[in-house]
């Protein structure tokens, strides 16, 4: 009988290659690069509420922000956007960007959520000058079937839109007062409501004064609400801020869920299985999670697991803080955490509360998980650890995949993050022209819409659009414009005007720090 052994080496040869990324890349599916555009100026815009949120539906529906072509009539307020264009939410369906509007007379808005339904809610400035604050007030909003509806505050003057679940009711947050408050929006009393068929339902708090809702992460239980809320109003010593603590608000009641032996949580999502997802200090370092900035101001600060009573510790990579951003129906759960030195941060995907480094794409030193679908396929963004570089995908069994791999050539776009990704494996990014380094801040370039397509598909090997490489190019020309004078202002201001109701609300609130990317 021959021996076989002589074909080893070139059986871990074939081993080698079928394991490289750059096979692999060529194994994955391939995308058609559809460039959403805008409303007439130069840039569209991604998530207004921060992470967790579905702009994109199973439908293939997107809903976003986007710049109009004129300025901001609010400008002497503040610029809503860094370029200071007006912008307005806007529904884009089969191929066709739609303005949604915004309130009378002449103001800004943004689409922060879509449900199955094509319902969209976000934040639209109004008319009405806030009497303490002394700028356009804000009000939480709902677009459907062609009509903007104001949902009105909880008896304060402020208010926003934050989702809308795929039975139509809208969960959001309002002032209940003017009374001063350092822990509420614009300084002010702050509760979570639930609107449904023109009712809005104050669903209180823990004891202290605000309550804020966490995010939709796809599929959020109808007359289920998840978040943070302070337990009462005296202020912590090392933070001058009541504690506060995750919450689940359920049949009527909002139930504390405690935390990992820390003072500070916040309820990130929960899905259809009961699963909830979040942050919360450790005992070592109680006020680690800065609520509700969402932000760690140290070591502890872990994203925890919670089912049926019981918290669990997600832990990191062996760093000093983790992340949970998403969770789908079959309790995978993405998200980020630091490595040993605590100086990066890798891209992870829990599996049956299990950790795995997802890794970065090649050359970067982080990686954030920032979306989820019910396959359990991963998007984010692999970055510098300031600012998103390079979109990726990943899938069970994979390593991390550069999207900008996977799609045609000559799009004239670099794909820095994706966010949201469908059950039909749509994906949801931000794409800057090529030649320009991104400032996640400023959140310029177009959001563009990934399509899976067959190899043999026309649209795989050319442009999706002919007009993609004239947009990527009349985009860079604007961001090239803005680029000297964003970053200076950025450099001066980013920690007092984006920081957590900045980056997450899009509202300028001064001296808050920036999270890292």
């Amino acid at each position: 009988m021959k021996s076989r052994l002589p074909m080893l080496p070139a059986f871990i040869g074939l081993l080698a290659v079928l394991a490289s990324p750059a096979w692999l890349e060529a194994q994955h599916t391939r995308y058609k690069l559809v460039d959403l555009g805008t409303l007439g100026g130069p840039h569209s815009y991604g998530s207004v509420n921060g992470e967790g949120f579905s702009l994109l539906n199973n439908s293939g529906e997107v809903a976003s922000y986007a710049d109009l072509n004129g300025p901001d009539p609010n400008a002497s307020f503040f610029c809503y956007d860094p370029d200071c264009f007006q912008a307005h939410a806007f529904l884009w369906k089969d191929g066709a960007m739609t303005d949604l509007g915004a309130l009378p007379v002449n103001n800004n808005s943004a689409g922060g959520s879509i449900n199955a339904n094509g319902w969209v809610t976000g934040q639209s400035q109004s008319s009405v000058l806030d009497p303490v604050v002394g700028i356009p007030e804000f009000r939480a909003v709902l677009w459907k079937q062609g009509q903007i509806i104001d949902l009105g505050t909880l008896g304060g003057t402020e208010s926003l839109g934050i989702y809308v679940n795929n039975a139509n009711q809208v969960i959001g947050f309002a002032t209940t007062s003017t009374a001063a408050d350092p822990v509420g929006f614009f300084g002010f009393p702050t509760h979570t409501f639930i609107w449904q068929a023109g009712e809005k339902r104050d669903i209180g708090t823990l004891g202290g004064l605000d309550a804020f809702p966490g995010a939709s992460c796809g599929n959020s239980p109808a007359g289920v609400v998840v978040g943070g809320s302070t337990t009462s109003i005296t202020p912590n010593p090392a933070t001058g801020l009541p504690d506060a603590d995750p919450f689940l608000w359920r049949n009527g009641k909002m139930v504390d869920l405690g935390t990992l032996g820390g003072t500070n949580g916040y309820g990130q999502c929960m899905n259809n299985r009961g699963q909830v997802i979040g942050s919360s200090s450790l005992a070592v370092n109680p006020v680690a999670c800065n609520f509700p900035f969402l932000s760690s101001i140290g070591p502890g600060c872990h994203a925890f697991f919670w089912q049926n009573g019981a918290m669990t510790d997600l832990g990191t990579l062996g760093g000093d803080n983790s992340e949970a951003i998403w969770i789908n129906d079959a309790g995978v759960v993405v998200g980020s955490a630091d490595l040993p030195g605590s100086q990066t941060h890798d891209a992870v995907v829990w599996i049956n509360r299990k950790i795995h480094d997802l890794g970065t794409v090649a050359g970067d030193p982080c990686s954030r998980g920032r979306g989820l679908n019910s396959s359990g396929q991963v998007v984010g963004g692999s970055s510098d650890c300031h600012n998103f570089l390079h979109a990726f995908v990943w899938e069970e069994g994979g390593p991390t995949l550069d999207l900008n791999t996977l799609i045609p050539p000559g799009s004239g776009f670099q794909l820095t993050n994706a966010f949201n990704l469908n059950d039909r494996g749509e994906i949801l990014a931000k794409a800057d022209p090529l030649g320009v380094t991104p400032i996640d801040d400023a959140d310029l370039g177009h959001l563009v819409l990934l399509v899976p397509c067959d190899s043999a598909d026309a649209d795989c090997a050319e442009n999706a659009a002919g007009t993609t490489s004239v947009a990527a190019q009349n985009a860079a020309r604007s961001i090239n414009s803005l680029a000297a004078a964003t970053a200076a202002a950025l450099s001066e201001s980013t920690a007092a005007s984006r920081a957590w109701f900045t980056r997450r609300y899009h509202i300028p609130v001064p001296g808050l720090a920036l999270p890292k990317n």
